[in-house]
């Protein structure tokens, strides 16, 4: 035990006596290296915004068949899914009465016709006043004006296709007592297809007849086309957007009338635009900040952004064009850290 104390003294003593020859001790201080970064070029391009909204696919024309009039089905020419001409016929309603009606009007057409005609000669001899020729040909045209009314009731019995379509499935069955309010069968035009879809406000001025539309659809895989042919004449003050219809001229067996659309869309063109990449924008709580090249060291910018996509961001305020913005080693630079480029790249839209 004294032995192992001694040996401790005496190793503390020469250690003692080294540090006062040796004085104090300097330090070596080393001057930091900068720090290395990569740069982005800004300059002016012509960008708009992409962005996607939901339509839906309708077929141009479709018409619920209704008949005009109350009646019993006599004849039902409602093949479903099949196509039909304009004018078929699809329903005919009961109508022997007003058929009757029509004969009895004619019959007595004839009478007055003939009556009218005696009359005239006797009127040429003064065998019967104006008055009374007059008379006899007033009784012609109420019984002409009769009988083309009950033609018009006749016809009101028969229900024909309004245009070349495609029809629906039915909903009566011959023999069914119909009404106004009964929609018996559907019918579509599906030769050519409209997209319709609604836009926000703000780009409203941006879209117009003619403007050609890309759209996808649920289950499909290939990109199909619409051309704009009309807008709603205001903005919906309730949603605030503006609603857009298109014709879709493709024939492809994903597009069905119904179907939910993706509608892609390049608007709010811009021909200035100052872009830099998403990854040199560093945010704040209240704002958004960007570091320029100053010389060898960095400023530290506020600025606005603007449209978007998934690489670049356009930049409304804060910089110009030439300026050089640091888009690596955001977290380790400090408003008094010196840097070096090492690369320097410039805007590609692709």
């Amino acid at each position: 035990m004294f032995k192992f104390f001694s040996v401790s003294v005496l190793i503390i003593s020469l250690l003692f006596e080294g540090c006062k020859q040796k004085g104090p001790v300097k330090v070596a201080t080393k001057l930091k290296a900068p720090l290395l970064v990569e740069g982005f070029v800004v300059d002016e391009h012509e960008e708009s915004e992409n962005i996607e909204v939901p339509g839906s696919l309708l077929p141009l024309e479709e018409t619920q068949i209704r008949p005009e009039v109350t009646g019993r089905i006599v004849q039902l020419n409602l093949q479903e899914g099949t196509f039909v001409k304009k004018g078929a016929l699809l329903v005919k309603l009961f109508d022997k009465d007003l058929q009757a009606q029509l004969k009895k009007l004619q019959v007595q057409l004839d009478i007055s016709k003939r009556t009218v005609e005696r009359q005239r000669d006797l009127l040429a001899i003064k065998g019967i006043s104006q008055q009374d020729f007059d008379l006899s040909a007033l009784e012609v045209d109420n019984l002409k004006a009769d009988i083309e009314a009950t033609r018009i009731s006749i016809s009101k019995t028969e229900i024909r296709a309004p245009y070349d379509g495609q029809l629906g499935l039915k909903n009566v069955s011959p023999g069914a007592y119909v009404s106004p309010t009964d929609i018996l069968a559907v019918i579509r035009q599906i030769e050519q297809l409209e997209l319709e879809f609604s836009i926000p406000e703000k780009y409203a001025k941006d879209i117009f007849p003619g403007y050609v539309v890309r759209f996808k659809v649920d289950g499909g895989v290939k990109e199909h086309r619409a051309d704009v042919i009309a807008t709603e004449g205001n903005v919906d003050p309730v949603t605030r957007t503006l609603k857009i219809k298109s014709i879709v001229k493709e024939k492809h067996i994903d597009l069905v009338p119904g179907l939910f659309a993706r509608v892609n869309l390049q608007l709010g063109k811009i021909l200035d635009a100052l872009m830099v990449p998403s990854q040199a924008i560093i945010p704040k709580a209240r704002s958004k900040q960007i570091l320029l090249l100053r010389k060898d060291s960095v400023k530290f910018v506020t600025v606005e952004t603007g449209i978007r996509d998934s690489v670049f961001v356009q930049i409304l305020t804060g910089i110009k064009v030439g300026d050089t913005v640091i888009t690596t080693g955001l977290m380790a630079i400090r408003p008094s850290s010196k840097v070096k480029i090492s690369k320097v790249e410039r805007y590609n839209s692709q």
